[in-house]
């Protein structure tokens, strides 16, 4: 069971708007029976996601607010894979530092996902990250905007898998990457995949 990298031949690709984050395009592509449709998305640089566990099954989560969707939504730190040439653990790890003063000795990829592959290319890898102790936050890291009124909380793994099945938190990254967790912690973690694991999406991308 897996997914199938494949692209369908673009016939023509125009940028109908440019954001600071997202690219809106809208493309020609050619159907295998040689018909053409038109699609429009968003391009996006993609994200990684962290799942910070200690050592009494606890996770480590920020409550930001999301002005499209009009909540403040409990979520793992997380962040954008917007600095050239950066890796993504790297990334990862940079995340967890400015928003929630930690670092991780274990580190674990837990799930890899598209967030909306019907009308954008972003993709999130979320990481399970264990060992963890206080680290001041990084040089030059500015805390701003929505960032400037975040709350770091610290929740019991099992409440938050019966939050997620009750419907009351809704981010895509933390219901994702708690499910996962959920499971993964079953057998120890055992068949978790290593921090350095290929990542297929990233290198699907146009």
């Amino acid at each position: 069971m897996a997914d199938q990298a494949v692209g369908w031949p673009v016939l023509r690709s125009d940028v109908l708007a440019d954001g600071r984050v997202v690219t809106l395009v809208e493309d020609e592509v050619r159907t295998p029976d040689g018909s053409t449709i038109t699609r429009q998305y968003l391009r996006h640089p993609g994200a990684v996601g962290v799942i910070a566990l200690d050592e009494q099954d606890r996770v480590v989560l920020v409550r930001q607010y999301r002005h499209p969707a009009r909540h403040r939504l409990l979520e793992p730190p997380a962040g954008l894979l917007d600095v050239a040439e950066e890796e993504w653990l790297v990334g990862a790890r940079r995340e967890l530092a400015e928003e929630a003063l930690l670092a991780a000795e274990d580190w674990r990829v837990l799930v890899d996902q598209f967030v909306s592959p019907g009308s954008t290319e972003e993709s999130v890898r979320i990481y399970l990250a264990r060992g963890l102790r206080p680290v001041p936050r990084p040089d030059g890291f500015v805390v701003e905007g929505e960032e400037a009124h975040m709350d770091v909380v610290l929740a019991p793994l099992a409440e938050l898998v019966a939050a997620v099945l009750a419907g009351r938190l809704q981010n895509p990254l933390l219901v994702a990457g708690v499910l996962a967790t959920e499971v993964a912690r079953r057998d120890g973690y055992d068949r978790l995949r290593p921090a350095d694991a290929p990542w297929p999406a990233r290198h699907q991308r146009p």
